[in-house]
């Protein structure tokens, strides 16, 4: 089944849009995801065995013995804190060793077999005389310390690895740092450690590399991680997908307000913005562009969409399991606080893409040729009962590691209801498969973050680097915000939103607090900014993950991403400025008031960036629509008045000049006539 739209020929910032008759076959929102290693076994059984499939059936096994383990461990206890820790870490560094080659592109080779020798006799020693490491802990001994320089190094390398090497550079630096502290210029300037207290901090107990980072990563995130994995096998990533498509793919915009509500959707199960473009760009961008989006705009379009998906709650970034350790709040509290900012958020992106499509005139997709929402929610709807009920749980107490747990049996289960979504064993060993391989950059990551934590611990970095950057922005607030937002998306760039995160939590965020920003509020604004890195160039993995399926420029990809999400930029001054929306405070109709003079901030400040509200604006409405967007979210009655004034006078000046263009219009036909 076919259907044509018809677009004129236009020229709008770059896009050109060709004056033709677009044919498009029936609407196909199926989610594919890349086979796991199991699979790929069981398929070619008969096959002959050789090196490959002897080394990917060992993964496969590691994988699925890593997911096993945590997900036991979650529903029936865990081990002691540093041997399940060091568990978590050693198992994935020996996977990490097996998956990524020492050099990118290359085979695995004689320096991979010998890394991997190391690992495992490190491994061995860890475990055999994990109490007597434990023990040892303030006088360790020269074996100890020995062990202990291999596994730090071995950390370092599986971040190499997995996250790049700034990432593994910085964790080196810290090192250095620790040790010779006494060469570092002015007030970053310490006494130095002594290499073997410095080992014996970073590895004999929970303070360096099995300090938070690590504990959240082997108890709550890699749980969550398995749980998505299963999710999406049975078929939850497909629900959400045409979901949106159902709702909103006939509205002006539709195959890019689709693309902006899968993603947002989709982004509650993975949580990783770079993962959750491959899997809902694969067909919006395609589809965006069949129907006359410019590759740069279907592309950006798509990057801002995905990388939000670690700012949408539930199943928020990585980060944000840290945060609430770090803050000692509940997770799911912690998740509700993000809630408001994650809509402003994809409110924002969907304004923009609106207003974008109401300026070159798009039109929507027939609803003939979209799933039907109705009919949506009655054969898949159930697959989203095990997010509501993880939610449940942690509301009514239960640990994330035990909601996580229920949450997986019950996707299994809930799979079974029809033949269509039904997890059958192999299904299930690749969900565990897929869910270990997932997590394992993050493992890497959150070790090297231990480095980076243990470090300031040891050396008391974090008081003097607040006291720093505080003297720094001469004590104002705004500007300190603007250096800190800065760092947040340099430390971003090249490294996961995590390491960004910690790094910066440890850093800058008391500096933000001791100037009077609420908690909650400091460290979401260095997640925020941590997470718009994303999309920043030079390093920004996300855009250029969609330019890379689009055919789009990198470069000019990722810089107009940061057009279409600068409300991203945005959302975090705002409840810095006005912690009321991170239900921060505040009466319930303070909160509403705020919530709503906030979305139609969003509104202007969608419509100041396309140039289009009820019509073209012009640069002097475009200043004034900006100068209302930035006094709705001022805190203060007068700010909100002023506000919806210009609003309002911009509405009607709009709307006066689209009745004098109809009447120019039906003068000169009269004439004709």
């Amino acid at each position: 089944m076919e259907y044509c739209f018809h677009l004129k020929n236009q020229k709008i910032g770059g896009d050109l849009i060709m004056a033709e008759t677009v044919t498009v076959q029936k609407i196909d929102t199926t989610v594919k995801e890349k086979p796991a290693y199991i699979e790929e076994l069981w398929y070619s059984r008969k096959e002959k065995w050789n090196k490959s499939r002897i080394l990917i059936t060992i993964i496969s096994l590691l994988a699925i013995g890593l997911s096993v383990f945590h997900v036991y461990t979650a529903g029936f206890g865990t081990l002691s804190s540093w041997q399940h820790r060091s568990i978590h870490v050693l198992w994935a560094l020996i996977l990490i060793f097996l998956l990524f080659p020492f050099r990118k592109g290359k085979k695995f080779g004689a320096i991979d077999l010998l890394i991997i020798a190391l690992a495992l006799v490190t491994a061995g020693y860890m475990m055999v005389d994990a109490e007597g490491i434990q023990s040892r802990q303030g006088n360790i001994s020269s074996t100890d310390a020995i062990f202990g320089t291999m596994f730090i190094a071995l950390v370092l390398e599986a971040t190499r690895r997995t996250n790049g090497i700034l990432m593994a550079a910085i964790g080196a630096f810290f090192l250095g740092y620790i040790l010779f502290g006494q060469y570092f210029p002015g007030a970053l300037a310490h006494p130095g450690v002594r290499y073997e207290k410095m080992v014996d901090h970073m590895f004999s107990g929970t303070l360096g590399i099995f300090s938070e980072p690590i504990y959240v990563s082997s108890t709550v995130l890699i749980l969550f991680v398995i749980f998505g994995s299963f999710l999406m096998r049975s078929g939850g990533g497909q629900f959400f997908t045409d979901f949106a498509f159902g709702a909103l793919g006939n509205k002006t915009g539709g195959p890019a307000l689709s693309a902006v509500g899968s993603s947002a959707l989709v982004g509650t199960i993975t949580g990783n913005g770079a993962a959750n473009a491959a899997i809902t760009g694969a067909f919006t961008i395609p589809l965006m562009k069949k129907l006359g989006y410019s590759k740069r705009f279907a592309a950006s379009v798509e990057a801002v969409a995905s990388q939000g998906g670690q700012i949408m709650p539930p199943i928020m970034g990585a980060s944000v399991f840290i945060m609430a350790e770090t803050l000692g709040i509940p997770y799911i509290k912690l998740a509700l606080y993000g809630l408001v900012p994650a809509i402003i958020y994809f409110f924002i992106a969907g304004m923009v893409v609106y207003y974008h499509a109401k300026r070159l005139k798009m039109a929507g997709i027939p609803k003939e040729e979209l799933p039907r929402v109705g009919k949506v929610l009655l054969h898949q709807g159930y697959l989203f009962l095990p997010i509501l009920i993880i939610i449940a749980l942690m509301v009514y107490g239960y640990s994330p590691m035990m909601a996580g747990f229920y949450g997986i049996l019950i996707a299994v289960l809930l799979s079974w209801i029809r033949k269509a979504t039904r997890m059958n064993i192999l299904d299930i060993l690749s969900a565990l498969e897929s869910g270990a391989r997932s997590a394992l950059a993050v493992i890497a990551a959150c070790a090297t973050a231990g480095i980076i934590v243990g470090a300031v611990s040891i050396t008391g970095l974090g008081i003097t680097f607040s006291r720093f950057v505080i003297d720094l922005a001469g004590g104002n607030l705004f500007l300190l915000l603007v250096l800190v937002g800065v760092a947040s998306i340099i430390m971003g760039m090249g490294m996961p939103t995590v390491s960004a995160y910690v790094i910066l939590a440890v850093l800058a965020a008391p500096a933000l607090i001791q100037l009077g920003v609420n908690e909650v509020a400091a460290h979401m604004f260095v997640f925020y900014f941590g997470v718009m890195s994303g999309l920043t160039p030079p390093v920004a993995i996300t855009a250029y993950t969609t330019a890379g399926i689009a055919g789009s420029n990198p470069l000019m990809t990722a810089v107009y991403s940061i057009r279409i999400g600068l409300g991203g930029f945005f959302i975090p001054f705002i409840f810095v400025y006005n912690p009321i929306l991170l239900m921060q405070g505040g009466t319930s109709l303070e909160m509403t008031l705020a919530i709503i003079t906030a979305f139609l901030s969003c509104i202007l400040f969608a419509a100041g960036l396309e140039d289009y509200f009820f019509g073209r604006l012009g640069m002097v409405k475009r200043i004034a629509i900006f100068a209302g967007a930035v006094l709705l979210v001022i805190p203060g009655l007068i700010g909100d008045l002023i506000g919806v004034a210009i609003v309002v006078a911009i509405y009607i000046l709009q709307k006066r000049k689209n009745a004098s263009l109809e009447d120019s219009k039906e003068n000169k036909l009269a004439k004709a006539r």
